[in-house]
């Protein structure tokens, strides 16, 4: 039997983060949820052997995602992640450059995203 593969999911829009949360657990994934980017960093610290990828959100207050992308990239270097933007193009290129694995646009297709999420799982 194989482990269920943890998703840490960051947004500070509680709508977005409840239906992300609520799908992927529906697609028998564990998931930690954090509504902002201090909470999400120190669940990366007591959860870092946990985490299989992380989703987050780019524009957040006190820590944006693009912060978080750095962090954990720096961290740990093997967990994947997706950004989540609603805000075009300047926050797409600044997760590039924190070296976001995939940026999405919001409003997204879950599938789709679950799709993202297992080919990133399978390569890891």
């Amino acid at each position: 039997m194989t482990k269920q593969q943890t998703i840490l999911v960051i947004d500070d829009n509680e709508d977005v983060l409840t239906t992300i949360t609520q799908f992927l657990s529906q697609k028998n994934f564990t998931i930690l949820s954090a509504s902002n980017g201090l909470d999400a960093l120190k669940i990366c610290e007591t959860e870092k052997e946990a985490i299989d990828l992380i989703i987050t959100d780019l524009v957040m207050p006190s820590i944006s995602g693009v912060a978080i992308i750095s962090i954990v990239k720096e961290k740990y270097p093997n967990i994947p992640i997706v950004a989540i933007t609603g805000w075009g193009e300047h926050p797409e290129s600044l997760a590039a450059e924190a070296k976001a694995d995939i940026v999405m646009e919001k409003p997204f297709d879950l599938s789709h995203l679950h799709n993202i999420i297992k080919k990133l799982l399978d390569g890891k």
